[in-house]
């Protein structure tokens, strides 16, 4: 069992930036690869990046490239994204998953991958 916890959502203005943290409870978190969903009103949940278990593979959603970047330091059981340039479609409300396939491929944006979900954190962008 794996309990996630995100923090540091918040109101930013369009151009800046935020980072968002994700604590996993459990000895296990080195195992699952994690991810980061949003969820914006209105919207079906949405694929935004993911990290493989060791931290060396990574993969993106097209939206994010160049501006979100994932990490995560297994010593601390804490998962991070970090977002720059935020847009106002960044708005949303943003999860983190964990994966227990441990590595990241094209099945890393399906959300039927992730067996374990946060209970998400809010990012609003003003223009």
């Amino acid at each position: 069992q794996v309990q996630l916890v995100e923090s540091g959502g918040g109101l930013v203005q369009a151009g800046g930036s935020l980072r968002l943290s994700c604590a996993a409870s459990g000895r296990t978190f080195s195992i699952y690869a994690m991810g980061w969903f949003r969820q914006a009103p209105g919207k079906e949940r949405e694929f935004v990046v993911a990290i493989s278990r060791s931290g060396g593979s990574t993969v993106s959603a097209d939206s994010v490239k160049g501006r979100f970047t994932i990490s995560r330091d297994n010593a601390k059981n804490t998962v991070y994204l970090q977002m720059n340039s935020l847009k106002p479609e960044d708005t949303a409300v943003y999860y983190c998953a964990a994966d227990p396939d441990g590595a990241v491929s094209g099945r890393s944006k399906f959300s039927s991958e992730y067996v374990y979900w946060g209970q998400g954190t809010q990012v609003t962008v003003s223009s």
